[in-house]
């Protein structure tokens, strides 16, 4: 077999797809994919700290991407190459330093009754009746949470809700080079004249949110664009992977309502039902990563310039790792799971994923005697790089 994250198996099955697959190799050749895939949890684990061989920096493909594209093309490149999750050190850790301190779990659990105050009005708007859980609930969490830390009307998010979702045409695309134009330049000069505004702001009257803490930060000196890049990835990623995350939450809870109504009852255990909500339905489903220098992996010589990807859904499904992975078990624990990434790049904004999630499940719970499925629940849409359920169509009674 030839292993392709994005085939029907994988997706619909992962543990039987990746125990098959493993048994070719934890690291292996892929066609389908014109790279190699790490497939255990021991070789992606490795990988995620092995910065040195392989390395994230995708700026190059971006840079390929814009030749021959308009120069306002290129400007969204430059804006999306500023990220330091498509870096590699010493430029990622100028770039993380900087934000780094506005998410350690101290400045996060200062935010719980923010949250708090963001998903009760969520909830307010909901009423009785049908929803879309995905549209209603868990899309405006996480955009309203972030968009009040970084000290931007919560108004907005309409607004930069679309542009990030404009932006993603580039950055999960498997080819950017293919990206649309149109919309990806008319979000990034979206963001830049928005960040670029509340950057002076913040200049002038400094104030007490995250954006205001990167802006007068004296850990590393960010340029202009820099600093938009570092405000856009901050609301491009606390926004949309904790949107998916909850979604898919969600949905595997209306397909399995036995572990809905436990949940219910053991609101204690929601933070261990996150973590087995992020193994089982993450955003991520790989990342990719470029060979830096020759070595050897598994028992393969993975040449310069070659792709690889870390195949998270395969190193979560990992039956050495984890007990019978493919039951859902809310008290998993230990769960080493690999959903926010690894070493280097593990993403920032964990704990304030971890939170909202938390505060929104049980919450909802809390709220509504009555969550049941309003019609069919929507079926995996995967790539090779994500996957997320939408709409989540439901009918809510007290």
């Amino acid at each position: 077999m030839t292993v392709d994250l994005a085939c029907d198996a994988a997706i619909n099955d992962p543990v039987a797809y990746f125990a098959a697959a493993r048994e070719h190799g934890d690291v292996q050749w892929s066609d389908a994919h014109h790279a190699w895939v790490l497939l255990s949890h021991a070789e992606v684990e490795a990988g995620f700290r092995d910065a040195e061989n392989l390395s994230a920096d995708r700026t190059g493909s971006f840079a390929r991407a814009a030749t021959g594209r308009s120069e306002a093309f290129g400007r969204a490149v430059q804006l999306i190459s500023g990220w330091m999750n498509f870096r590699d050190p010493p430029v990622h850790t100028r770039l993380r330093q900087p934000v780094k301190a506005a998410f350690t779990p101290r400045a996060v659990s200062a935010l719980e009754a923010q949250v708090h105050a963001i998903v009760d009005q969520a909830l307010d708007s909901l009423g009785e009746g049908p929803a879309d859980l995905n549209g209603q609930f868990a899309h405006t969490i996480p955009a309203t949470v972030i968009a009040a830390i970084l000290g931007a009307d919560p108004a907005d998010r309409h607004r930069f809700q679309g542009w990030s979702d404009d932006i993603g045409r580039l950055v999960f695309a498997m080819n950017p080079g293919q990206s649309p134009e149109e919309p990806v330049t008319s979000a990034a000069a979206e963001f830049v004249a928005f960040f670029s505004r509340l950057i002076e702001r913040e200049r002038r009257t400094p104030s007490s949110s995250v954006l205001s803490a990167i802006v007068h930060s004296d850990i590393g000196e960010l340029s202009e664009l820099e600093l938009v890049g570092a405000c856009t990835l901050l609301l491009f990623g606390g926004h949309e992977t904790t949107t998916t995350l909850l979604t898919n939450a969600l949905a595997l809870l209306l397909e399995r309502p036995a572990l809905m109504a436990w949940l219910r009852e053991h609101p204690e255990s929601t933070e261990t039902a996150i973590e087995e909500f992020m193994r089982v339905g993450g955003p991520a489903r790989s990342m990719p990563r470029k060979v830096a220098h020759r070595h050897q992996r598994g028992g393969h010589a993975l040449e310069p310039g070659q792709n690889v990807f870390l195949a998270i859904v395969a190193a979560n499904h990992d039956s050495h790792v984890f007990q019978d992975p493919g039951h859902i078990d809310l008290q998993r624990d230990p769960n080493p799971h690999l959903g926010f990434g690894w070493g280097l790049h593990v993403c920032l904004g964990a704990n304030l994923a971890r939170l909202e999630a938390r505060v929104a499940l049980q919450s909802l719970l809390q709220r509504f005697s009555r969550i049941e499925p309003a019609g069919p629940i929507p079926p995996v849409r995967a790539s090779a790089m994500g996957f997320g359920r939408r709409p989540v169509p439901v009918r809510l009674g007290r």
